[in-house]
């Protein structure tokens, strides 16, 4: 099944744009190649309200979303995991609303590191995440006129959720599954056997919307995530054609099939290979010497 990415988004920053009934959004100006045109941090409920995703370390964000709320209550401030443009702004909004940061828990990686080995995407998380509430799997948090169901699915990190709003039949999905762009997963911070485990466990679900972390909703989720899936077997396919080809090393094995990648997303892809890699050892469907690692070599099983 083909995956359509939908690049056609208007971030309209600094406003609050209704999204439904129950839903606002507004996007943080964090333009990038792993952000699009920005984290969109949401609004639940009317009134008294809860914030999820408040977005990256920005005043001029913060601000904005509490001016555009001025007359209602925030009552909770939800994050999905713990990345640099999702989480800090909570930090900034608790003082100045007294709401409660919910969230799994603090940054971690998805695996212990091996000795003198870099977490990659260390400068990218928010290592001081501590929530006030932590949430598990299936926990429910409830507000005036809204119910949200946290719903544990790691992969991209091990401590991403997603939130399912039970009146509206809506799932905030954060980083996991995204409109415009796969989603990346990078060795420690994330797993790809935790990522596809997560894939399957939404697939189970019966959510009718998914406004993700970055651009536009999904409207069709079922289809997308069949096709996301097909997208990752595609690509663990890939990775033992190269295999079988003589590729021994990462670099080469992203040169072969990711043949028109942006330069800027290139250490992403020889990370995305990774995870495939620790995944394909791990069933004892390809072999390395010792831990995988992104300068190790690599051979059939």
């Amino acid at each position: 099944m083909a995956l359509n990415f939908n690049t056609t988004f208007d971030p309209r920053y600094g406003e609050l744009i209704t999204v439904s009934p129950l839903v606002r959004r507004m996007t943080a100006r964090n333009p990038g190649a792993f952000t699009f045109y920005g984290t969109n941090t949401y609004v639940i409920g009317r009134g008294r309200v809860a914030v999820i995703d408040p977005g990256p370390d920005d005043p001029e964000h913060a601000e904005a979303l509490i001016a555009a709320l001025n007359g209602e209550t925030v009552t909770h401030i939800l994050v999905t995991h713990t990345h640099n443009d999702h989480s800090p702004a909570a930090r900034l909004l608790k003082p100045r609303t007294g709401a409660l940061i919910h969230g799994e828990g603090g940054h971690r990686p998805a695996r212990p590191l091996d000795i003198g080995e870099i977490n990659p995407l260390d400068a990218a998380s928010d290592a001081a995440f501590a929530p006030d509430v932590a949430l598990s799997d299936g926990d429910i948090v409830f507000g005036a006129d809204w119910t949200l169901e946290a719903i544990a699915t790691p992969g991209h990190t091990d401590n991403h959720l997603v939130y399912a709003l039970r009146e509206e039949g809506g799932l905030f999905s954060g980083d996991h599954v995204m409109g415009w762009s796969t989603t990346i997963v990078a060795p420690p911070d994330g797993a790809m056997a935790d990522y596809m485990a997560s894939l399957d466990k939404l697939l189970t679900r019966t959510d009718r919307r998914y406004l993700p972390a970055h651009g536009s909703p999904i409207e069709a989720p079922a289809d997308y995530l069949a096709g996301l899936k097909a997208h990752r077997l595609a690509r663990e396919r890939a990775v033992l054609d190269r295999l079988a080809a003589g590729d021994e090393v990462i670099v080469d094995m992203v040169a072969a099939i990711y043949t028109d990648l942006d330069s800027r997303l290139r250490g992403a892809a020889a990370l995305s290979v990774l995870a495939h890699l620790e995944d394909l050892v791990a069933r004892g469907l390809a072999a390395t010497d010792g831990r995988p690692s992104i300068g190790g070599r690599y051979r059939p099983a």
